[in-house]
């Protein structure tokens, strides 16, 4: 077998630790304290983040949608696939290396889509920028730190907490969809949607396009 090779590293702003990049062949993988955060092979539910909350929303154009979490860019490529053309991405990611490795390395497996005109890229933490504006988005997608359990940054409390769900449905147009991955489920996640004031539900996703792989869960939590 291929062995995996290392090409990049970088801090993570804020806290004490790194996420590297790692290659085989032609697949790619992203880690950090030796755990994979996600895999080139395995992006089924990445995909269907967009997918879901896009379908959700009122066909009426332009979106305003936001990504919190590039990844490697398949979210952002389902986004565009799911909108108009008139429709505006904006991406936060908090690492820029994520951005760089997307531009130099991992581009062509999503279809470039940051090379798309609708894309925005703000190397900042989402937290700032969805405290920016009210009533702005019309769909908030999340994919950060494997979900709301939080793996690699316990400040992500800032974002799945009672306090960020609040600024995320401040943040929504209504009719808005907020929508967010995670590896696991968690009740208390649902129950804090849901006081906040979203209409909520939960999806089960494959981690393959396939229907294969180990289950991811999506909620999607509607403003009124």
């Amino acid at each position: 077998m291929i062995p995996w090779k290392a090409i990049d590293r970088a801090k993570v702003p804020g806290i004490e630790g790194e996420v590297t990049l790692h290659v085989r062949d032609r697949e790619f993988s992203i880690r950090t304290a030796g755990t994979e955060l996600m895999n080139s092979r395995i992006h089924g539910s990445e995909e269907a983040l967009a997918e879901l909350a896009c379908s959700r929303l009122n066909q009426k154009s332009p979106w305003q949608i936001l990504i919190g979490g590039l990844g490697m860019g398949y979210t952002l490529a389902a986004a565009l696939e799911e909108s108009g053309s008139d429709t505006q991405i904006f991406v936060s990611e908090l690492i820029p290396a994520v951005v760089r490795w997307n531009r130099d390395h991992l581009g062509h497996l999503a279809g470039r889509p940051l090379d798309d005109p609708r894309v925005r890229v703000e190397e900042e933490d989402v937290v700032k920028t969805i405290a920016k504006r009210k009533s702005v988005w019309d769909a908030i997608l999340l994919d950060v730190d494997n979900g709301p359990s939080g793996l690699t940054r316990e400040s992500n409390d800032r974002l799945y907490g009672k306090f960020g769900l609040k600024a995320s449905f401040n943040a929504l147009r209504p009719g808005g969809v907020l929508a967010v991955w995670s590896s696991a489920v968690d009740e208390a996640f649902t129950l804090r949607l849901k006081r906040v004031g979203f209409k909520t539900e939960i999806v089960s996703v494959r981690a393959r396009k396939s229907g294969k792989g180990s289950k991811h869960t999506i909620w999607l939590g509607v403003k009124p």
